[in-house]
């Protein structure tokens, strides 16, 4: 049983940074592998980054390449995103999600999925 919440979203200004959390309450987080979304205001929610239950194996959207870094601490519970260099388009409602999948990269990868925390970047 997974269950998600996110948190460390905030207002930042451009070139500034942010690192979210996300907290599985559930006893089984290190069987999942985790994602990253985000949905700006009118858009569709997007893959940001996915992170494998070892080997720390990643993979990021080519838009937050070089910029973010997901990491994971089995023994916490937590996923990270550490977001550098933030960007105004990086405004967003980012949602941590989790996956018995191996791969994927699309919503319909991930069955369990956060409340979500707003992120806003002033230009």
């Amino acid at each position: 049983q997974v269950q998600l919440v996110e948190s460390g979203g905030g207002l930042v200004q451009a070139g500034g940074s942010l690192r979210l959390s996300c907290v599985d309450s559930g006893r089984t987080f290190g069987s999942y592998a985790m994602g990253w979304f985000r949905q700006a205001p009118g858009k569709e929610r997007e893959f940001v980054a996915r992170i494998s239950r070892n080997y720390w194996i990643t993979y990021y959207a080519d838009s937050v390449k070089g910029r973010f870094t997901i990491s994971r601490d089995n023994a916490k519970n937590t996923v990270y995103l550490q977001m550098n260099s933030l960007k105004p388009e990086d405004t967003a409602v980012y949602y941590c999600a989790a996956t018995l999948s191996y791969s994927g990269t699309s919503m319909t990868d991930f069955g369990s999925w956060g409340q979500g925390t707003q992120v806003t970047v002033s230009s």
